[in-house]
């Protein structure tokens, strides 16, 4: 009797106990498929719920960006350190809330250096660009404005090999920092730039604002460049001469305080990040991803950080976020620069963090 009792007691507290767990089962489930959906989502599908499931960042429908998301780089180019990899450091400096070079006094040597904006053309080289970009910022802010000069893209793109990738197909941005620690890289600057040795190798691609139209581009990805160990003709300084080199080339720890006292120290940085559907809507505002699958890895310079206040119908929410430069010219974005979650390592972008000191 007391068996049947005991059996009876105990299978009543089960059905109960299903009760209870049935709703969260199936709340679980429903966040799975909701979550599986998110990442299929397309089109005006896409669009629409970006605009409805977050107020950080506007969207838009664009065909140049559709373009530019074809010459990504393989996620295989975004490398996950092992901690004995990066270098260590320990935060020594009180932090300042918010840091923008572009405004203020703060490298105001420099400001015409680290406000210009890269045009990668349809070649997957932001690895390339964004390198030779934080070089160029670092060489000025380093020697404390003393050497000026926009570094060549092209000449590491070209030159570097299979050392540091595939050329217009991806790189490893900590390779090209080894590569010019021992082979130094020419100057450089936008297509037809004059008075340089090797200026970008591939023109902008259709029309942008206030910029000579030079044509379409092709369908395809440009080649990758041959390289060329001289300058271009009519440059009167040997190719040889015309170097600058890196000192020493790390990765950082994927800490926001380390890297923005790193920034603020030696100059911008280089990231790397995943790139998901939803990126490619972006117009203004703080990134962060919400929807849609990963389309490959980009390589972008970040510079600076702040905070925004964001509201909602029922509060306000201060945001950090970090100012990022990207190189899909002035028009795209804001001014060609964008912003991303900052301290949530957002698609990754702090997770690989690479820089280097110049030599000046």
């Amino acid at each position: 009797m007391s068996n049947s009792i005991f059996s009876t007691t105990k299978k009543a507290y089960q059905d109960l106990e299903m009760l209870f767990l049935l709703p969260l089962i199936v709340a679980a489930l429903a966040a799975d498929n909701e979550g599986a959906g998110q990442e299929q989502l397309t089109g005006q599908a896409l669009v629409d719920y970006v605009r409805t499931h977050q107020n950080l960042f506007e969207v838009e429908e664009s065909e140049k960006n559709n373009e530019r998301m074809k010459f990504l780089m393989p996620v295989d180019f975004v490398p996950k350190p092992r901690d004995e990899d990066r270098i260590k450091v320990v935060v020594k400096r009180k932090l300042p809330e918010s840091f923008n070079p572009l405004i203020g006094d703060y490298w105001a040597y420099c400001k015409d250096i680290i406000k210009h904006i890269r045009d990668q053309s349809r070649c997957g080289s932001c690895w390339a660009v964004s390198a030779a970009e934080v070089m160029s910022d670092r060489l000025c802010v380093q020697s404390e404005g003393k050497i000026k000069h926009q570094l060549s893209d092209t000449d590491i793109l070209a030159c570097c090999g299979e050392y540091c990738g595939k050329g217009c197909r991806g790189g490893w941005p900590i390779k090209a920092w080894e590569w010019i620690k021992e082979n130094g890289v020419c100057t450089g600057g936008r297509y037809s730039a004059k008075n340089v040795c090797k200026p970008y190798a591939f023109y902008p691609c259709g029309n942008h604002t206030k910029e000579i139209w030079y044509g379409e581009c092709p369908n395809q990805s440009w080649p990758t460049p041959k390289c060329r160990k001289a300058c271009k003709y009519g440059y009167k300084t040997p190719y040889e001469k015309d170097k600058y080199y890196a000192k020493s080339a790390y990765i950082l720890p994927n800490d926001e305080d380390v890297i923005k006292q790193e920034i603020l120290a030696n100059g911008p940085v280089q990231a790397v990040f995943d790139v998901y559907e939803d990126f490619r809507l972006y117009r203004k505002g703080i990134y962060r991803h919400t929807a849609g699958m990963k389309r490959g890895a980009h390589a972008v310079k970040i510079f600076g950080w702040g905070t925004e206040q964001i509201s909602n119908s029922t509060h306000t929410i201060a945001t950090p976020f970090w100012f990022l430069a990207n190189s899909w010219n002035v028009d795209w974005g804001e001014g060609g620069y964008f912003r991303m979650v900052r301290g949530e390592d957002n698609c990754g972008i702090e997770s690989m963090v690479t820089a280097g000191l110049m030599a000046t």
